[in-house]
């Protein structure tokens, strides 16, 4: 039985109880004369603290919104997300990575087997343990991905910093020429590694990559044979790695139940435990299990991951944010907005219900971002003094993790002016210097990086994106969307070869077909 109830969100009674709030203007001046405020709007859960005292609501709202997720079956949509239901409708099945950061006592035991494999792999490359007889150690990883084998390993790596113990890793996933000799160029090959992510091992820019590191390879040591040593796999699909010229003992598998954007907990994670070792593994995903035992747990008032998702719905679809900015306060950070363009639009950028009916709401938000504070002076202007109606989280760290105190100190300061300027404006006489304020943010303070406390951030925004998309009705774990360029792309790709133009090619794309063929040397 479906979680969900068949009929549009919109027709719910706390919808059209929302919609008559949102007319009555609330949180207009929402952070004046409330000394308790903060405590009112703000909840720990272990190394993160979500201030949401910023938002454009009050107590009735926060009523209206939890009663809208109750109306759309929360409890029941979390309970079979968590009992492995089919949640992921359209491909019948269920969307279980919460199952790949459980406790090795608690976990399954294929992923429990997985899990040990991996991370033990991991751990002879740390060490420098020679790939095949008479080998090197390995100096250099390449890591091959794309979208959700991509994003999320390279945002931890990134984040957790280098280890001068670990290989160094490079992340290729355009299948642009420039990246692709870029993530190659200066490498020896004997100290070289090259791990393949790809859940079906034939995405198009995986695989392209992948032949094309595989060339460089053989063109620079002869030795097919030694394929199977400095290649690794990622995969659901065994076989296709195999034929590629892995072993068995060189391919690590996915599984159907997992979805790329959800699988960095997995082997696709690789990269992280080269780079941070088993242990910063584990204690990623002690972080991120331990959200899951609240989002399991909490009561829908007190659910975090919830919350999120309703401040987002009540932004967009009652205050008319149709975009949200996450400015991240950390530069080791700086790949999280990228990371959450992908979760959040690719998961709830949808306009079909669960039941194939057409969504009568928007649903998922533009998401973007940048570095902190490079962004203030490049799109803070438009944040502070434009008309478009937007929503934004703050993130940030309490401790720095580096000795430059006075210059966490001046990023701190900046994060909270920001988020202030944003809440109140400035009522100045001239209007070229009046600001607005009014706007809608949420600041989620770390309180220090570390494996564990970015594992709860990103297992936080994971679960919010599930609450989202239940209310919306619509399925997060799908993307059909994404399918259609590439398979238009194919026919575009041998006209540029050479081939006829298909019979229903469009005017403006064979004539840009036409024009590049032309202006090719």
């Amino acid at each position: 039985m479906s979680a969900w109830p068949s009929r549009p969100p919109q027709e719910l009674a706390a919808w059209r109880r929302l919609a008559k709030l949102a007319e009555r203007g609330v949180g207009e001046a929402q952070a004046l004369g409330h000394p308790n405020r903060f405590q009112q709007f703000s909840q720990r859960l272990g190394p993160l603290l979500v201030d949401c005292s910023k938002q454009r609501i009050d107590e009735l709202v926060r009523q209206a919104l939890v009663e809208l997720a109750r109306q759309s079956g929360m409890v029941e949509a979390i309970d079979q997300l968590f009992a492995g239901a089919p949640v992921n409708n359209t491909e019948r099945r269920p969307a279980l990575h919460m199952e790949l950061r459980r406790p090795a006592s608690e976990c399954r035991p294929d992923v429990g087997e997985a899990r040990e494999r991996f991370l033990r792999f991991a751990e002879s490359i740390r060490r420098g343990e020679p790939l095949g007889a008479g080998g090197k150690p390995i100096a250099t990883v390449v890591y091959i991905g794309i979208g959700g084998s991509h994003l999320g390993p390279e945002l931890v790596t990134q984040a957790l910093g280098a280890s001068p113990a670990a290989p160094a890793i490079r992340f290729l996933a355009n299948i642009d020429g420039h990246a692709t000799s870029a993530a190659l160029a200066g490498l020896d090959p004997a100290t070289t590694l090259i791990c393949v992510a790809s859940k079906s091992f034939a995405t198009l820019e995986a695989q392209v990559n992948a032949e094309a590191a595989k060339s460089w390879f053989l063109e620079r040591t002869g030795d097919a044979a030694a394929i199977g040593a400095h290649f690794a796999a990622i995969t659901a699909n065994l076989d296709a790695a195999r034929q590629f010229g892995l072993p068995a003992e060189r391919c690590f598998p996915l599984w159907d139940w997992v979805g790329g954007r959800f699988s960095l907990w997995s082997a696709v994670g690789l990269p992280i435990a080269i780079a941070h070792g088993r242990k910063a593994f584990e204690e990623l995903l002690a972080g991120a299990h331990a959200v899951d035992t609240h989002f399991r747990t909490a009561s829908l008032p007190n659910n975090l991951p919830l919350l999120l998702a309703l401040l987002q719905i009540w932004n967009g679809n009652f205050l008319g944010a149709a975009t949200h900015a996450v400015l991240v306060y950390d530069a080791r950070l700086r790949r999280l907005p990228d990371f959450l363009q992908q979760l959040e639009m690719e998961s709830n950028g949808k306009s079909v219900r669960r039941d194939g009916a057409g969504a009568a709401t928007h649903t998922a938000p533009v998401v973007w971002g940048g570095e902190e504070t490079n962004g203030q002076h490049a799109f803070h202007q438009l944040l502070h003094q434009g008309t478009r109606a937007y929503s934004a989280d703050l993130v940030a760290c309490a401790n720095p993790g580096h000795a430059l105190e006075h210059h966490h100190e001046w990023l701190l300061a900046n994060c909270l002016a920001q988020s202030k300027a944003m809440m109140q404006g400035f009522a100045a006489a001239d209007a070229h210097r009046r600001v607005a304020g009014n706007r809608a943010s949420t600041t989620i303070l770390i309180d220090e990086l570390s494996p564990r406390s970015l594992g709860a951030l990103l297992a936080l925004y994971e679960h919010k994106v599930f609450c989202a998309g239940a209310i919306w009705q619509i399925n997060p774990f799908d993307q059909f969307g994404v399918e259609l360029g590439k398979a238009l792309a194919g026919p575009i790709f041998d006209e540029l070869g050479g081939a006829p133009p298909a019979a229903d090619q469009d005017f403006s794309t064979s004539g840009l077909v036409a024009t590049i063929k032309r202006w090719r040397r």
